[in-house]
């Protein structure tokens, strides 16, 4: 998506090992506008505003690409239209409605089991192998989850109080696993950014009406400079920067070594939330973290 001035094999290598370090963190910053925007922007209107500037963004890097393939996008619109109902309506303002009730770190420590659910659904959906330790990876990493969100109190369940943001959070988990399935199981003429941009503008189509909606309610927050910059924020960092930082890491190394970086997000989430928030970290995050992190790698790892 950008083009940088590094033309030795060295420099290239050399930034993209920085970004293995620095993707992460930019993904981290969608939890702390998450739990900043309650009160100051409604949930749809601030995916719509996120989705709407990074897809103008990105639409306008691979315009030429939209152009010549716009038989190709028009007639994949369904397609589109699913991907964003996932990715950007479900992904997007339901991390942002849960975030209303729930931690930035219970957000990281769901979500970060989505792997595992796209290694199963792989299995399930579109037959590919399963091994006996992958399953126990499954195994390990949804206790995991689940020791998040009844907060450790497995002995005492009658008592734990639960949150609406953990089934949001978790909701937004599975439609991730699905999103990822899907766009592997539909095959596309378009680049990686064309497909995005795209995308993006099927996800800004379903936002829509649920924005409107929200913008008409007597208690919506009127718009503000704070409101704007979350917006921002959340379209540059998490979205563009995270993307074109993931892209070109994966370019130069290799998917799975740049795979392996998206085991410091709890870890990015967790700093994010204590040193920015404010949140306190409990021993039951500690013990998730414990589990669901070897859970991933015993998924996704290379035989």
């Amino acid at each position: 998506m950008m083009n940088f001035a590094l033309h030795s094999p060295e420099s290239r290598q050399r930034l993209a090992l920085a970004l293995l370090w620095i993707t992460p963190a930019l993904w981290s910053v969608n939890y702390i506008v998450a739990r900043k925007a309650p009160g100051v922007v409604e949930p749809h209107l601030l995916a719509l505003g996120r989705w709407a500037l990074a897809g103008l963004i990105i639409g306008v890097i691979a315009r030429a690409e939209l152009w010549r393939e716009r038989r190709a996008v028009l007639a994949a619109w369904p397609q589109y239209l699913v991907l964003g109902s996932l990715g950007m309506l479900i992904c997007g303002a339901w991390v942002y409605q849960g975030a209303r009730t729930t931690s930035a770190m219970n957000i990281a420590l769901i979500y970060s089991a989505s792997p595992v659910l796209i290694a199963l659904g792989a299995v399930v959906w579109l037959g590919e192998r399963f091994s006996a330790r992958q399953a126990l990876g499954v195994a390990v990493a949804l206790a995991g989850v689940m020791h998040v969100i009844v907060k450790g109190q497995w002995m005492a369940l009658a008592q734990v109080q639960w949150v609406t943001g953990d089934a949001w959070i978790v909701a937004c988990m599975l439609a991730w696993a699905a999103y990822a399935l899907l766009l592997k199981q539909w095959r596309s003429s378009l680049s990686a950014t064309a497909r995005l941009a795209a995308t993006c503008a099927g996800g800004v189509v379903v936002l829509l009406p649920f924005a409107v909606w929200e913008l008409l309610q007597p208690a919506t927050p009127a718009w503000t400079l704070q409101a704007t910059v979350l917006t921002v924020t959340a379209a540059l960092l998490p979205g563009m920067g995270a993307y074109w930082a993931y892209g070109y890491a994966q370019k130069v190394l290799g998917a799975s070594r740049v795979a392996s970086s998206l085991y410091l997000g709890p870890l990015y989430a967790a700093l994010a939330a204590w040193g920015v928030l404010g949140e306190p970290l409990g021993v039951h995050h500690a013990v998730g973290a414990a589990l669901i992190l070897p859970g991933i790698f015993l998924v996704t790892r290379n035989p």
